[in-house]
This record gives structure tokens, C-alpha cells and sequence, in this order.
């Protein structure tokens, strides 16, 4: 019952959808209530103040008037810390699914005061800080990942209980940020496919990769082919003639897997993939509606992965 309240509860407080960044808080997406320490202190107060109206104590009177002044100014203070905040950004890098995706938040306020311990909370994901200032601050926050997609971090909760722990005010981000997560990735997959011809030795073409010597200009050659620095030594234009392989490429094709599942596919081809970065080979990744290369690097696999990744699941 008491869960079902407060899931009701979390459904009226703001936002009450995804919001673009940058976010700020004000008064009206900040809610605050008392501590247990807090409802101890108004009872403690309430019966200070019951006695000595019965006993007519003037000094308790006083006494308890200004403890009670003082815990109301301390629920304006904390209302104040939370104030102002603001979500300047979300990132976090692609994992493959089931590791932690550590994501960076991007905070600072509006105005000049120091905002101390602040909880920030997503999940199971809790990280403690404090805002110097109208300083801006990274925090980061590790987020478990369990498929494959865009995640969606969801509501995360900003809250504190500064100065006097006597109440906790908190408010709620959510960022409409996306973030990607690469499939999972097969654990005993077997080796790279390979190709009958791959091994032999590159050949001299016009365009190529690695550079194999310098030759005469050639009227028709494009300007960044030509090596300047030993064409001022030597008084004459000369051109870097390239090297390209003439082996074949790696073939990681979605087709020729036909006995797999769908997503025990995605995890061979992911895990090809990265052995192929790993060797530095080039590569092309054939998949039922696109393709992707033959190329390496970073670009290439990214967008391989992230290929894999937004395939419809089943």
C-alpha cells in the first residue's frame, strides 16, 4: 500500500515528462518535509511550549518561541539549497549490455551561494556533493545496463537536508537524453572469418593507404598528394605515391550465420567486431537492410555496433 502511494505521489510531482536540457529548478518543483529528527524536535518544542504556558514561564516561553524561529528559517535554507540548481548536461559512453554505464551530469546555479550537501540519486545509483558557488560541477553515476538500445535514464532525484537535518527538501530531473548501449557480447565466440586470398602483398596503386615512395608530379594529381616539405629541398614538385592492399577485406555477413537466434547473432557479429578493431583489419559488416565499410577505426566500429545495437529485437 505504501509503495502504491508513493508511485501515485511520484506521478503528480514535476516534471511529469521528459524535459530537453538544460533544466533548472525554482519554487514550484521543489518539495520539502520534515525529518524524523525534525518531528522529534516539533514535539520536543510543543511540549517545552504547553509547559510553560501551564506553569506562565515567561523565559521557557521565550526559549521555545526562538528554537521554533530558528526551525522554521533552517526549512527556508533548505528550500533555498535546492533553489536555482540546474541540469546543464548528460553523457555517458556506449557499454556492451549487462556492464555499468558510468554517466557524467553537468550541474551549477543560478546564483552565487554555496549549496552543500546535495544527494543526487538515479536508481540504485547515488552520488553526494556540494556546489561551491555558482561553480559548475561534474558528477558522475554509474548506471547498470541489462539489453541492448537506447536506455533512457528516466527521473533522478536531487535532494538535501542542510543546514539542521531538521527537513529534506528534494526535486526531480528528467533529462530527455538517450543513451546508447551496444549489445552484449558472445562469450565464446569463434574466431574471425577469413578469406581465401588475405595475406598477399599489397600492390603500387594511385590511391592507396600507406605511402610507398615519392615520384615526379603528374599533371592531374591532387594537391594533397604532394609532399611539400621535400619538394621546397629538392626545387621540384614531387607526389607521394600510395601503397594499397590488395588482399580481401573481412567479411562479417548476417546471412551467413542462418542456424543463430536473432540476438545470439548480434552478439557474434558485436564480438567480431571488436576483434577486428582489436587486429586492425579492415572490415565490412553486412547486415539484412545496410551495410557498413569495408573500413577501421574508431567510426567504423562505432557505427557497426551501433548498427547491431538498434536492430528490432527478435
Amino acid at each position: 500500500m505504501f509503495v502504491a502511494l508513493r508511485t501515485r505521489m511520484q506521478a503528480w510531482m514535476r516534471p511529469r515528462q521528459a524535459e530537453d536540457l538544460p533544466a533548472s529548478l525554482d519554487r514550484h518543483r521543489i518539495y520539502i518535509l520534515p525529518t524524523g529528527f525534525g518531528f522529534f524536535l516539533a514535539a520536543v518544542l510543543g511540549a517545552m511550549l504547553l509547559g510553560a504556558l501551564n506553569y506562565n514561564n515567561n523565559p521557557a516561553l521565550l526559549l521555545g518561541f526562538g528554537l521554533a524561529s530558528t526551525a522554521l528559517l533552517s526549512l527556508h535554507s533548505t528550500q533555498l539549497t535546492l533553489s536555482g540548481v540546474r541540469l546543464q548536461q548528460l553523457r555517458g559512453q556506449p557499454v556492451h549490455a549487462g556492464e555499468v554505464m558510468p554517466i557524467q551530469l553537468r550541474l551549477d546555479a543560478q546564483r552565487a551561494r554555496p549549496r552543500l550537501g546535495l544527494v543526487l540519486e538515479l536508481d540504485s545509483a547515488r552520488a553526494v556533493f556540494s556546489l561551491p558557488d555558482a561553480e559548475p560541477m561534474q558528477v558522475e553515476l554509474a548506471l547498470p545496463t541489462t539489453t541492448r538500445g537506447w536506455l533512457h535514464p528516466g527521473r533522478m532525484r536531487l535532494s538535501t537536508t542542510q543546514p539542521l537535518g531538521l527537513a529534506r527538501a528534494w526535486a526531480y530531473f528528467w533529462p530527455h537524453t538517450p543513451l546508447l548501449v551496444y549489445p552484449a557480447l558472445e562469450a565464446h565466440a569463434p574466431p574471425l572469418p577469413q578469406h581465401e586470398g588475405m595475406g598477399v602483398r599489397g600492390r603500387v596503386r594511385p590511391q592507396g593507404e600507406q605511402p610507398h615512395h615519392l615520384r615526379d608530379y603528374r599533371s592531374g594529381d591532387p594537391p594533397r598528394q604532394v609532399a611539400w616539405k621535400a619538394s621546397a629541398r629538392i626545387g621540384k614538385l614531387l607526389v607521394r605515391e600510395y601503397e594499397a592492399r590488395s588482399d580481401r577485406d573481412l567479411r562479417l555477413d548476417w546471412h551467413a550465420l542462418p542456424g543463430l537466434p536473432v540476438e545470439a547473432r548480434i552478439s557474434r557479429l558485436a564480438r567480431w567486431v571488436i576483434e577486428a578493431d582489436k587486429a586492425n583489419a579492415r572490415y565490412l559488416l553486412v547486415l539484412p537492410e545496410q551495410s557498413f565499410g569495408p573500413a577501421l577505426g574508431h567510426a567504423q566500429r562505432h557505427a557497426c555496433l551501433r548498427a547491431l545495437a538498434l536492430m528490432p529485437h527478435g
